[in-house]
């Protein structure tokens, strides 16, 4: 884990290390900024707190990111001596695009964690992506970040998930980008009776896009499947705990 100081508030490490822990231990964990800047005051309260390595940089030259400069060559470093299955990095900045782009040229898995201001390119070069600002529940309270919303449709409870980041007026069921990236991995995935597991319909969209269904308000995949409410769902299997999923067919409209 490599956390940009500079560019990501501390309030978010709990949520960040709580979402990190459904896919392992982080073993190497390190901080990077100028210490002697009261702006990193809220890191220095937390990094005993989660075992994280201080590293000082000092700003040599105003203007010039030397944390970027840090990060990265111990990043290099790392990739050569170290056997790793994956890098965490957390930052807003773009200027990291480059080095995730070479990470994942090792084949290693790249979760990436930044504020909403983080940059496209940045947010599409990582393996996962996501934006910090759904991780903390006090954040969504105070600034009413998610609003669920039940909306009744064909006799069933939808939650609709309306978020600040995508708009006040923002329906997920008329996201058809969205709505086709699930439906890709509905296909990719499906058996002979046209059936997917939610599991491995995840896998396939996590392993093809920096997608991540938390920046949609939803800890669960299958949680935002039935939001978009363009699927049939049904559980199978011995006890019925197998969240399968089903494009759902068109009704012919009669003339």
């Amino acid at each position: 884990m490599f956390i940009d100081c500079d560019n990501v508030s501390s309030k978010y490490i709990e949520g960040i290390f709580d979402d990190l822990s459904q896919y392992g231990t982080v073993n190497i964990r390190r901080a990077y900024g100028d210490w002697k800047d009261r702006k990193l005051q809220g890191w220095e309260n937390v990094l005993q707190d989660y075992n994280i390595k201080p590293i000082q940089q000092f700003a040599y030259t105003k203007g010039k990111n030397a944390t970027d400069i840090a990060m990265i060559i111990d990043i290099m470093d790392i990739l050569y001596t170290k056997e790793l299955e994956a890098i965490v990095l957390i930052t807003s900045d773009s200027d990291f695009t480059p080095i995730v782009t070479r990470i994942l040229s090792d084949g290693l898995t790249v979760y990436g964690y930044g504020e909403a201001k983080t940059p496209m390119a940045f947010v599409n070069a990582c393996g996962q992506f996501i934006y910090v600002e759904k991780l903390s529940p006090i954040e969504q309270e105070e600034e009413e970040v998610v609003q669920d919303v039940l909306v009744k449709k064909n006799n069933s409870a939808v939650t609709e998930a309306v978020t600040k980041y995508l708009g006040n007026n923002y329906d997920i069921r008329k996201d058809f980008k969205l709505i086709n990236l699930l439906k890709q991995g509905v296909e990719r995935t499906t058996d002979e009776q046209g059936w997917a597991d939610v599991k491995d319909i995840s896998k396939y969209i996590r392993k093809n896009s920096s997608f991540s269904q938390v920046n949609y308000g939803f800890k669960k995949m299958g949680e935002l499947i039935k939001s978009v409410d363009k699927f049939d769902i049904e559980y199978m299997g011995d006890r019925k705990t197998q969240l399968m999923i089903k494009i759902r067919e068109k009704t012919k409209t009669r003339r």
